[in-house]
C-alpha cells in the first residue's frame, strides 16, 4: 500500500483526476428521491468542493430524478477545465423511489439525452452503464446489447469514456470486448470486500476503481476497532475508513457523499491522513467473508 496524500491522481478516461473525489448522491431527498431540505446548501457543498480542489464528481439523472444533475449545473456552470463530471445510466425511478431497470436502447439513448441536456454539456465526459440484473448486488447476465448501445452513442461523440457499474468480472470481460471500459463502480468498502481480486486486476490494467458506499452507504461502518484506530491517530472513524481505500490500492478513486459542508471537509481530510501498517494490518480484519 502506498501513502495517501489528497494531491494523488489517476488517469480516468484520458483526464488526471484526484483520488478524493465526490459524490452527488445525498444531496438529494431522503431515499435519493425529491428534492434536497436545503437547496442552498446543497449549492454551497458543491461549490466548497470544487474550491477546495475536487475535479471528480459523480452523479446521475436517476438521483431524485433529474436533481443532482441541475443542482452541479447550477453551482458550478460554466465547469472549470479540469472538471470531469461522471454520470450513470441503466435505471429508471418509479413514482414511489423504486429502482426499475432501464436497458431499452431507446430508453438508454434518452438518459444520455437527458443527462447532456440538464448538464448543460456538449458530451459527457464519463458515463457508467449500471447493471440492473440485481439492484442489490452484481449478478451475472449478458451486457452486450445495452453496452452495445452506449458504444455507438461514444462513436457519435456524445460520450467520451464508458465505465460499468455493479458488475461482475465476467461482465467486465465481456464489456473489454466490446469497447475500451475506463472505470468499474461497484459496492466496496473496508468490510465489504469481495472485489479486492477485481480491483487488484484492475489496477494491473490501470483501469480505475471507484467504491460506491465507501463509507457503508445507508447503514454507516461502525466498529469498536475502527473507533480505536481512529482515537490513536486523532482522526474520525470515517477519516480512517477513506485513508483506508486510498492506501488499498492507487487504482482507487473516492467519491465519497454528504449534503454538509462540514462533512465534505473531514472527508477531504482524510488525504492527508496515513495509515501505519500496524493500523492497516487491524483493519484488514474487519472484512466479512463475502
Amino acid at each position: 500500500m502506498s501513502p495517501a496524500h489528497s494531491l494523488d491522481t489517476f488517469i480516468l478516461g484520458d483526464r488526471p483526476v484526484k483520488r478524493l473525489g465526490y459524490g452527488a448522491m445525498q444531496l438529494t431527498g431522503p431515499g435519493v428521491f425529491g428534492p434536497p431540505k436545503s437547496k442552498d446548501a446543497a449549492l454551497s457543498v458543491l461549490r466548497e468542493a470544487v474550491a477546495s480542489g475536487v475535479n471528480h464528481i459523480d452523479t446521475s439523472d436517476f438521483y431524485g430524478p433529474h436533481v443532482t444533475n441541475h443542482l452541479i449545473r447550477e453551482a458550478l456552470s460554466p465547469y472549470p477545465d479540469d472538471l470531469v463530471i461522471v454520470t450513470k445510466i441503466g435505471a429508471l425511478r418509479g413514482d414511489d423511489g423504486s429502482w426499475i431497470p432501464s436497458f431499452s436502447p431507446e430508453a438508454l439513448t434518452r438518459a444520455v439525452h437527458d443527462n447532456l441536456r440538464h448538464l448543460g454539456l456538449d458530451v459527457l465526459e464519463v458515463v457508467n452503464l449500471r447493471a440492473m440484473f440485481d439492484a442489490h448486488g452484481p449478478a451475472e447476465g449478458s451486457i452486450e446489447a445495452p453496452l452495445s448501445v452506449l458504444a455507438e452513442l461514444q462513436q457519435q461523440g456524445l460520450v467520451r469514456h464508458i465505465g460499468l457499474s455493479n458488475v461482475t468480472p465476467a461482465q467486465i470481460e465481456e464489456g473489454r470486448r466490446i469497447c475500451k471500459i475506463a472505470c468499474v463502480q461497484n459496492h466496496y468498502n473496508l468490510v465489504h470486500r469481495s472485489d479486492d481480486q477485481l480491483i487488484d486486476d484492475l489496477a494491473r490494467e490501470g483501469i480505475a476503481y471507484v467504491p460506491f458506499f465507501p463509507l457503508g452507504g445507508f447503514t454507516p461502518l461502525q466498529s469498536s476497532l475502527l473507533s480505536e484506530v481512529a482515537r490513536g491517530l486523532g482522526a474520525t472513524p470515517m477519516q480512517v475508513a477513506l485513508a483506508w481505500l486510498l492506501q488499498r490500492s492507487p487504482n482507487i478513486l473516492l467519491i465519497p457523499g454528504t449534503s454538509s459542508v462540514a462533512h465534505l471537509r473531514e472527508n477531504l481530510a482524510s488525504g492527508e491522513l496515513t495509515l501505519p501498517a500496524d493500523a492497516i494490518t487491524a483493519l484488514n480484519g474487519m472484512a466479512h467473508g463475502d
